[in-house]
């Protein structure tokens, strides 16, 4: 699951990371695989921006299930700090931490610009930056003179993350495992999924591809509440396309009906792999996506204004998953 920590309306950011934890822990009880937080800056309607402290905390509240960044935008870092932390993170939590690495700021300009202060990136930054951040996390070698401590020797799997080609070619020339944001930026999904198989080249971390879709689900016991819960994303989507974001209001009935064609169709294509409805429904649309990708993981997104919803959500969605049995999680 991939959670951004969204502040309700009406509600408080420290309610949010309590939401976010129980939500984790309801994640392990269902047996989902990892549990990972997003890093975005001077957004009103997410918690998550102190990525690393957030994965700690979440890590240090359940027992079993992986816990990572989906991801770190590794711009806004130098890689030492990442490695520190991270490393860190792994001596807590050993076993059980993931380490995704996106190139986006993941914020606005005049925020990059403070995350940044006055560095400039070029084309070239990101993949340098992933090699001295695998060069950090591995058994420090003799005579190395700069050294992340603790990192060295953690060998935290580190994840490329995209929404287009550039990281599924650097994945595949790493050896890396491949993350694509097709719950926000499906256009390139499959195109990048084929270029990033084409092109792998086994490495020490991973031997053969392996290919993570991010999926928005949205499970009630009746297609019509499902997509009334969802109203709450049609609404935050349409923040993001029109530049308002804000918090995640509470659904509204016809939400979706009331909007122009053109809002319909931006929210449409922002979604195009979301799955809403009820238990059936959700199966034909996960057993879908399977067929069409042939992912090795799927990453949910679900967010619904009523926690207690939320987590209902989870429950028909791993029913549905167990009823197509051949769909990972």
């Amino acid at each position: 699951m991939l959670d951004l920590a969204p502040v309700r309306a009406g509600r408080s950011v420290r309610d949010a990371l309590q939401v976010a934890l129980q939500t984790a822990q309801h994640a392990e009880k269902l047996g989902f695989t990892r549990y990972w937080l997003a890093e975005h800056h001077n957004m009103s309607g997410i918690a998550s921006s102190a990525t690393a402290v957030l994965v700690g905390y979440i890590a240090g509240g359940t027992e079993r299930i992986r816990v990572g960044s989906g991801g770190v935008m590794l711009p806004n870092h130098a890689p030492l700090v990442v490695a520190e932390a991270f490393g860190t993170l792994a001596e807590l939590y050993p076993g059980r931490i993931d380490l995704g690495l996106g190139r986006a700021p993941g914020t606005d300009p005049m925020t990059m610009r403070a995350l940044r202060r006055d560095r400039v990136e070029s084309v070239d930054d990101f993949p340098r930056d992933v090699a001295e951040l695998q060069h950090l996390l591995c058994d420090a070698e003799p005579g190395q003179r700069l050294v992340a401590n603790p990192g060295a020797g953690t060998n935290v799997p580190i994840w490329l993350l995209g929404s287009s080609l550039f990281s599924a070619q650097l994945a595949a020339e790493r050896g890396l495992p491949y993350a694509f944001a097709s719950h926000f930026a499906p256009a390139m999904l499959l195109d990048a999924i084929a270029l990033y198989r084409h092109g792998f080249k086994p490495s020490k971390q991973l031997k053969k591809p392996y290919v993570v879709i991010g999926v928005p689900v949205i499970a009630a016991p009746t297609t019509e509440e499902a997509t009334y819960l969802a109203s709450s994303v049609f609404r935050r989507v349409l923040g993001i396309l029109t530049g308002r974001r804000g918090l995640l209001e509470p659904p509204e009935q016809g939400f979706f009906e009331n909007l122009s064609d053109a809002e319909r169709d931006g929210i449409a294509r922002f979604l195009a792999c979301a799955v809403i409805g009820d238990p059936e429904r959700v199966r034909i649309g996960l057993q879908a996506l399977l067929d069409e990708t042939e992912c090795d993981e799927m990453m949910l997104v679900c967010d619904v204004y009523d926690p207690a919803l939320r987590l209902r959500s989870l429950d028909l969605t791993m029913a549905a998953r167990h009823a197509a049995a051949d769909v990972p999680a």
